[in-house]
């Protein structure tokens, strides 16, 4: 049986690859982005199988309309997957309360949303599988990237919350966290409108890596990501959070390490003793 899938972020980039990869395996697909996307001609063409719809995420009522669509031509919605995002380039102090509710809104509050829509016909249906597409930067943070990490560690967080909840009623969650892919992501990134010269020389580094990802030959491939993802659905169980990537798994065992020296030095300050290991 064909499942249902409802994926926003479709333009472009891994949204783009893992609709070609549901389509190419005989599932149902409502796929979602801001504008025109490449998978309009085969909506066009199968249009039993494959539904575009305009949504933009900042938008309640365009999330609402594209839940009810997937429910009016495909009955449900047994995968949600919350792929669309956005990037914000700039140092804590530079961040206004508008980007930073910008960058939340789109990151956080949208996949919230439509997670929160979907729900009721998962239940309904006795299933579901609401997959979050988050990053390594939902691990660890990186200097520039503030605001952005700041939506996907709340992303995590909520998914993390989300999977203890919804498990009673036959629905799985699982947080992607991609590492460095060839998309347009390190070029389509903004800057804020702040720019203080105190900062310039500490974050040329990751601005520098940011602006030439699409170029790089090692960056993982977007068919990758679409490949992993599809196996995570039609797998029986699995663990919530799943890195992509070589260098996605090196960063994250980099970031755990990290943490245990930092709790191993917090409970040195604190003069608690250390826990025995287990017999």
């Amino acid at each position: 049986m064909s499942r249902r899938w409802l994926v926003t972020g479709c333009s472009s980039g891994l949204g783009l690859a893992l609709a070609r990869a549901v389509v190419a395996g005989g599932d149902r697909l409502v796929a979602t982005s801001r504008g025109a996307s490449p998978l309009d001609a085969l909506a066009e063409e199968l249009p039993e199988r494959v539904v575009r719809a305009r949504l933009e995420l900042r938008s309640a009522a365009d999330c609402a309309a594209a839940v009810e669509l997937a429910r009016e031509r495909f009955g449900g919605v047994d995968v949600l997957v919350n792929n669309a995002g956005v990037g914000l380039f700039g140092a804590v102090e530079e961040v206004s309360d508008e980007e930073l509710r910008d960058q939340l809104e789109v990151l956080a509050v949208a996949p919230w949303r439509l997670t929160r829509l979907v729900l009721p016909l998962m239940r309904a249906q006795g299933g579901g599988h609401v997959v979050n597409v988050s990053s390594v930067g939902g691990r660890m943070a990186f200097p520039g990237l503030g605001a952005y990490v700041t939506g996907k560690f709340a992303l995590e967080g909520m998914s993390q919350a989300l999977a203890a909840e919804a498990a009673p009623f036959g629905i799985r969650v699982t947080v992607v966290e991609p590492g460095g892919f060839a998309t347009s992501y390190g070029t389509s990134v903004a800057e804020t409108a702040a720019r203080l010269p105190e900062y310039g020389e500490a974050l040329a580094p990751m601005r520098g890596a940011l602006r030439g990802m699409a170029e790089a030959a090692e960056l993982n491939r977007p068919e990758a990501f679409a490949e992993l993802v599809l196996r995570a659905v039609a797998a029986e169980s699995g663990p919530v959070r799943v890195p992509v990537g070589p260098d996605a798994y090196a960063l994250v065992a980099a970031a755990l390490a990290g943490e245990a020296a930092e709790f191993a030095a917090a409970r040195e300050l604190a003069g608690e003793a250390p826990v025995p290991d287990p017999v």
